[in-house]
């Protein structure tokens, strides 16, 4: 099984990054994650006198509690949080005001994944869980925990339809409505299958009236080689709209510099 950082590797880090004005921690909704980074920025406080505040991300609308989770887990909105709130602080923002920033974006984004194949965790040597051929997971969550459902491998078409309908449907999306769209792959899959998710997902959303205002399309949070995607809805306004369209500059993203 994966393991998450522990107290210790966190207090180290936030002391690292820490350049006086206190340190975010975002973290994935999951039991172990929540309480180690709750231990690190008590550790943090109390032995270095670093602020900190930390976002929890629970867009997964596929489970409400899991062998792993307490609540909904953390999936593909924690890319976009991590956006958007970087973008915040380059502007100066506080630290309780770039953790606001988070928290909404992460009440404003709903996500579902599926897998083809399962991934195999380098100190298990054997895949978390087995699909027949010809079969698809439902629901996953991102280090291949099981999801709502196994059915029999669907179209492009039907895999977005299984995906945006409960989406949609959870926060809810509505009419009239402009979103981030956002299609990640889990690590196994070619961009340009992606793109082929990509296209069924804005037909859907065309047909509901919800305009798609922004997109993403990649693997970016990803279950080593496991092969599926999952789908990431955020409901934009002006604010959250000009700090993604800001300017970064990483590894992964990159535009306006």
């Amino acid at each position: 099984m994966w393991s998450t950082p522990t107290p210790d590797q966190m207090f180290v880090a936030t002391k690292l990054v820490d350049a006086g004005a206190g340190v975010l921690h975002i973290v994935k909704n999951y039991t172990g994650d929540v309480m180690n980074f709750e231990m690190a920025a008590e550790m943090a406080a109390e032995d270095a006198g670093v602020k900190v505040e930390a976002v929890v991300t629970n867009d997964d609308v596929a489970v409400e509690d899991s062998l792993y989770t307490a609540g909904r887990r953390g999936v593909g909105v924690t890319v976009l949080v991590e956006k958007i709130c970087g973008a915040a602080a380059e502007r100066g923002a506080d630290l309780a005001a770039v953790a606001a920033i988070g928290r909404k974006v992460n009440a404003s984004g709903r996500s579902m994944g599926m897998a083809l194949t399962s991934c195999t965790v380098p100190a298990a040597g054997k895949p978390t869980f087995q699909l027949c051929d010809g079969e698809m997971e439902i629901g996953i969550g991102i280090h291949g925990e099981p999801g709502r459902y196994r059915e029999p491998l669907g179209s492009a078409t039907e895999i977005a339809e299984r995906l945006v309908q409960p989406i949609v449907q959870d926060l809810p999306y509505t009419k009239g409505d402009s979103v981030l769209a956002f299609v990640n792959g889990m690590g196994g899959t070619p961009l340009v299958e992606l793109y082929v998710v990509f296209a069924e997902v804005a037909r859907i959303l065309s047909e509901l009236g919800i305009n798609i205002q922004r997109s993403l399309v990649g693997s970016y949070i990803t279950s080593l080689e496991m092969a599926g995607c999952s789908i990431t809805l955020l409901k934009l306004d002006d604010e959250l709209t000009r700090l993604w369209d800001a300017p970064v500059r990483t590894p992964a993203l990159r535009w306006g510099v």
